[in-house]
């Protein structure tokens, strides 16, 4: 990816060093109603987080989605933590390559929105080491990157894109552009609603049916992010292999091949991703479309 000399965006805001208040989420009748918060439980295998977003608890064998969209509201009992700080590098390769990224993101969807006759308000990308607090609950680095709905804030730990080559088999920048752009995706899903309409019909659904909305959002997520690589490949920056680096991490982290990896077979009505194809053919189908309309079938 041609990224580099890029415009950077300014809505990043750097919290990696600080020291987490250690918080915990108060849940009401149930878990969260957002679908993005974090469960602990000291006796029962530690910390878990869960976010529509991403891959993580499927790694561990656990299925997220029961906690997704609950009836329950998420109410924090304390405000993030302001920390204390430590002097942090901003100007690596990989802070430009992020801030690079995220203003790809920003102009893609700028774009669609203007011909839609509406205005695109960017999210924060929250860059974290660790663990995090935030209005979805205490976070840790385990799962990989989230969005909040609550504060329209995505939120990464850096060695997330470690993990994504070495535990999933994804090396390359664009398959870590990809993950931003997945969840961009969520963002847009928030601005436009879907998000809310989900909770509402999970919350009438049984639970294979509301495993199977999951799914859904996901893929529209995935397709989202194809979205905006089309846009990048007419703005010339996408280099050859990239395309195949993000078919590539959507394969790695269908929730069939995770199933497979985890505990050697799999429950189909459990899936809240997607399988390996469906994300792959996600994505493919926004990137050879550069249209979000094409995503609204998922």
């Amino acid at each position: 990816m041609r990224w580099e000399g890029g415009r950077q965006s300014d809505n990043i805001e750097d919290r990696r060093g600080e020291e987490n208040s250690g918080a915990s989420p108060v849940f009401r009748t149930g878990l969260s109603g957002i679908g993005f918060a974090l469960l602990s439980r000291g006796g029962f295998k530690g910390i878990f987080i869960l976010a529509v977003i991403f891959f993580g608890l499927s790694l561990f064998g656990y299925s997220p989605t029961r906690f997704l969209f609950g009836d329950g509201a998420l109410v924090n009992e304390h405000s993030a933590s302001s920390g204390t700080k430590t002097p942090l590098q901003t100007n690596d390769r990989r802070s430009r390559f992020i801030a690079t990224v995220l203003a790809e993101t920003e102009d893609t969807w700028g774009d669609i929105f203007r011909r839609h006759n509406a205005k695109y308000k960017p999210p924060i990308l929250v860059r974290f080491s660790g663990a995090i607090d935030s209005p979805c609950g205490l976070a840790t680095a385990a799962v990989g990157p989230f969005y909040c709905p609550a504060d329209q804030k995505l939120y990464l730990d850096d060695e997330f894109f470690d993990k994504l080559a070495t535990h999933f088999g994804a090396p390359g920048e664009f398959a870590q552009a990809y993950v931003i752009a997945h969840e961009v995706g969520h963002h847009v899903q928030n601005l436009t609603g879907v998000l809310d309409r989900m909770n509402k019909a999970r919350a009438r659904a049984d639970t294979s049916t509301a495993n199977a909305l999951s799914v859904k959002i996901e893929l529209q997520a995935d397709c989202y992010a194809g979205v905006w690589a089309h846009s990048t490949e007419d703005d010339g920056l996408l280099e050859e292999g990239d395309v195949g680096a993000a078919l590539n991490a959507a394969a790695k982290i269908g929730d069939d091949t995770l199933q497979k990896q985890t505990q050697g077979y799999v429950v189909p009505d459990s899936f809240t991703h997607g399988t390996s194809a469906q994300r792959v053919n996600a994505f493919k189908t926004g990137y050879q479309s550069g249209k979000m309309e094409s995503c609204d079938h998922f």
